[in-house]
């Protein structure tokens, strides 16, 4: 394995080699340690993203730009509201933003020096028209909260809701701000805004270069341009062993490369890794089948939960690069701690027992007859994935649990996810993800939440008293009780019907002399969270 490995980075090297000696000056630097250092002076990076990072519709924020399953600042548009480090809100385009008692109407106000690189002001009609527009377009982000936003006058914007909805500051952090006289159906593809960079160029496929902004209303970016290259593990890597960029994606099975001129940099993220376990008996409707006679025993769940041996996974799958995961928000301001447990075996094989599974001549455990089994499926290709699922049979076979694993296509692994576990991925600056896996979805099944049959009122009602609360402050102590209130929860004295496994690590090799700027904790997806305060780097010998 480790020889076909290095086979492939030694093919990649001359592909990439060829890649970046093609695009010169205009793209990417064409090596050399003399041009290198012309770089620097010029404030310049280059950085690789995974191929998926590519955005396929384009730089639009209605079609998923800085949103969706990937979560980043859009960079080249400006945002009303940006996260800080620690996750909490503070205002970027806005100057200032309330909302009404009864939650249906924000007011905010915007700054009266943003323009876009056309030389126009941004102004309230901009955003209005750019929420109205991803209301009416966007297939990513949900805007079904919004009813519609006004613009009252030059800088004063009303979004009126369909419901209230607290967190709608998370929203606005995330929506580029377009040009209502400068957007058509082709604005992705040469997008204009007002933010910190300028696209100057996009080779599909391959990259994109943005340029500094002159004209941003903030501080002025100290890197001037960055080359972002999209490619596969292997190439990046071969890019940094042959010194042609300075922030290389990796994985952790190739953390132990030594790569001469560069250091391995670790960041932190929500980007947790876990399954789902089915609550409630199989029941059949419209052809799928809901819940799974085995992990409908709440007692096997929590079994599952603590007999996991987290951060042996962390070492054996992540080469140590993770963190151990008990919630879908770990470390988020709305995280109840109060998920967390600790591993124990002992405590699993009685749990079990208790619950009448007694073990059997094989030692796998069995009751009236059934066996303690299930298929633990996971995403064709995704090697991760399948490692961790792996690791997850293993273990839970020391506790008498009979798990086979399995690779399925995500064009049958939603519907089979309703009566068989599945290995998710999941992680976002916004306690939506917590409602979006565990509050029960009008309509879906036979009643419960979208990706597994689950379903808890008290749960529920927290939630949407959440989303309703006056405060975001406020509404975090709500989050937190939805998880857990001291009597009913998702947690481990709750109903847990998720196991959380692993946080893992986003990877970088860095070149020596490059100063990162301290990252806030990544959402899912390794791409372009990275380059979130790209502006903020700078080169430490110039």
């Amino acid at each position: 394995m480790v020889k076909k490995r290095l086979i492939s980075i030694l093919g990649s090297i001359a592909l990439v080699a060829g890649l970046l000696a093609g695009c010169g000056k205009s793209g990417s630097p064409d090596g050399g340690s003399v041009e290198r250092e012309e770089d620097r002076l010029m404030n310049e990076v280059v950085v690789t993203m995974p191929a998926t990072s590519e955005p396929e519709s384009g730089f639009d924020p209605a079609y998923g730009w800085g949103a969706g399953e990937h979560v980043h600042e859009p960079l080249i548009q400006s945002t009303l509201t940006k996260t800080t480090e620690d996750l909490k809100i503070e205002k970027d385009l806005a100057t200032d933003y309330q909302v009404s008692p009864d939650g249906l109407t924000w007011t905010v106000t915007i700054r009266d020096d943003a323009a876009f690189t056309d030389g126009e002001p941004l102004t309230a009609e901009d955003v209005a028209f750019t929420y109205n527009n991803c209301k009416n377009k966007s297939t990513v982000n949900d805007f079904t909260m919004l009813d519609k936003a006004v613009a009252v006058d030059d800088k004063t914007i009303e979004f009126h809701m369909t419901r209230a909805f607290s967190i709608w500051p998370y929203t606005m952090a995330v929506v580029g701000i377009v040009p209502e006289h400068a957007y058509d159906e082709k604005y992705g593809q040469n997008p204009m805004g007002s933010g910190r960079y300028i696209m100057k160029q996009w080779d599909k496929g391959q990259q994109v270069i943005f340029e500094a902004n002159p004209d941003y209303y903030g501080e002025k970016p100290r890197i001037k341009k960055v080359t972002v290259l999209f490619m596969e593990e292997d190439a990046a890597l071969a890019a940094a062993m042959a010194g042609k960029v300075d922030v290389a994606h990796t994985a952790a099975s190739y953390s132990e490369q030594n790569v001469e001129g560069y250091s391995l940099l670790a960041v932190q993220t929500v980007d947790n890794r876990g399954f789902n376990l089915p609550c409630g008996k199989p029941r059949e409707k419209e052809g799928i089948t809901y819940g799974n006679s085995f992990t409908a025993d709440v007692n096997v769940r929590r079994a599952i939960n603590i007999g996991i041996d987290r951060e042996e996974m962390i070492e054996n799958v992540l080469n140590g690069y993770g963190t151990q995961a008990y919630s879908v928000c770990d470390k988020m301001p709305w995280y109840n701690s109060q998920c967390e447990v600790e591993y124990d075996q002992e405590e699993a094989k009685r749990l079990l027992s208790e619950a009448g599974w007694e073990e059997g001549k094989d030692g796998i455990r069995e009751k009236n007859g059934e066996r303690a089994a299930f298929t633990l499926m996971f995403s064709t290709g995704d090697s991760v994935r399948q490692a961790l699922a792996e690791d997850t049979a293993n273990q839970l076979r020391e506790i008498g649990i009979e798990v086979k694993t399995e690779g399925v296509g995500w064009d049958v692994a939603y519907d089979r996810a309703q009566s068989e576990p599945l290995m998710w991925g999941w992680g976002a600056h916004t306690p939506m993800e917590l409602y979006n896996i565990y509050h029960t979805l009008e309509g879906k099944g036979i009643g419960q939440a979208e990706y597994s049959p689950y379903a808890n009122e008290k749960v529920d009602q927290y939630m949407d008293q959440a989303l309703a609360t006056g405060s975001l402050e406020d509404s975090y102590e709500l989050w937190q009780k939805a998880q857990w209130d001291g009597n009913t929860g998702i947690t481990q004295e709750g109903d847990i019907p998720w196991i959380w496994l692993c946080n893992i690590d986003h990877l970088y090799f860095v070149r020596d002399g490059l100063a990162i700027a301290d990252q806030k904790i990544h959402p899912h997806g390794h791409g372009w969270s990275i380059v979130n305060n790209v502006d903020q780097w700078f080169w430490e010998d110039k």
